[in-house]
């Protein structure tokens, strides 16, 4: 994409509950895009992406959280069929190469290999972007949140002095960019790629799957639901206009897309 590399990643796959993943749609409609299983879960997968650019690595999202145990792997029904790791190998690259990791935002899901078995940063010479309201918010979780923040892969960062912490829109490194986008927390923030006249978002819980892409289609994991669809609202228009790639962190298959007008906002259509 212009002059960078884009390599979408995989961590393995997991799930949630159907019911929680969309919010008031009734499920006799999100069961016909991703079917719930026997105890009405459906299926996820964690996908990092990595951006090469201008000699920089740079990895959005370090991965599921690997030392929650058992009995926290069987409630996910997580499956590492595949590694953020073996990915990067794959191309050549192993996590000395990172330059700098992006955390949309702090849960398990998505930050949560920040930190090796050990209490050391897995990517030992990166930078660590996280927005100051999600750290914050991390620290000072309540009832609501407190199950997806584990401090244990986020404050060993903080220790090691190795968070660049931005407040709101921020470029990272020229044609890299972070965007807030509050909704499911207050704090997550997507990602913005510039080059080659060609735009990419990588958007975080703001679209989900690509079933999450129809303006009503909340999540019951959204904290802030109206401002969940504001934001999309907002973006999601501007996107399409740019006809953006647009990178779903949790879609079991299709890994780009681009928006599609429809009757209830926008649908996220695989590229060809």
């Amino acid at each position: 994409m212009g002059d960078a590399t884009v390599t979408t990643l995989t961590d393995g796959c997991f799930r949630l509950d159907g019911g929680a993943m969309f919010g008031t749609i009734p499920k006799v409609l999100w069961n016909d895009l991703n079917p719930a299983d026997e105890l009405n879960r459906i299926s996820l997968r964690i996908n990092p992406l990595l951006i090469q650019l201008d000699g920089r690595n740079i990895l959005i999202e370090s991965g599921f959280w690997d030392q929650g145990g058992e009995k926290f792997e069987h409630m996910y029904a997580l499956d590492r069929d595949e590694t953020v790791f073996r990915g990067l190998g794959e191309v050549g690259l192993s996590p000395d190469d990172i330059h700098i990791v992006i955390n949309t935002h702090l849960h398990f899901d998505h930050a949560g290999r920040n930190v090796t078995p050990a209490g050391e940063p897995t990517f030992p010479n990166a930078r660590y972007v996280v927005q100051r309201q999600e750290l914050h918010d991390a620290r000072h979780a309540h009832e609501r949140s407190r199950a997806s923040y584990i401090a244990a892969y986020f404050e060993p960062i903080a220790d090691a002095g190795m968070f660049d912490v931005v407040d709101g829109e921020a470029e990272i490194v020229p044609g890299v960019s972070v965007l807030p986008l509050p909704g499911h927390n207050l704090g997550q923030q997507g990602v913005v790629l510039r080059s080659g006249g060609d735009m990419l978002v990588y958007p975080a819980d703001l679209i989900a799957t690509a079933a999450h892409a129809p303006y009503p289609y909340v999540m019951g994991y959204d904290l802030y639901p109206v401002t969940c669809l504001e934001m999309r609202k907002k973006y999601l228009p501007q996107w399409f206009e740019e006809d953006a790639m647009i990178c779903p962190p949790h879609d079991p298959q299709l890994a780009f897309g681009r928006l599609k007008e429809a009757k209830r906002g926008f649908t996220l259509e695989a590229l060809e």
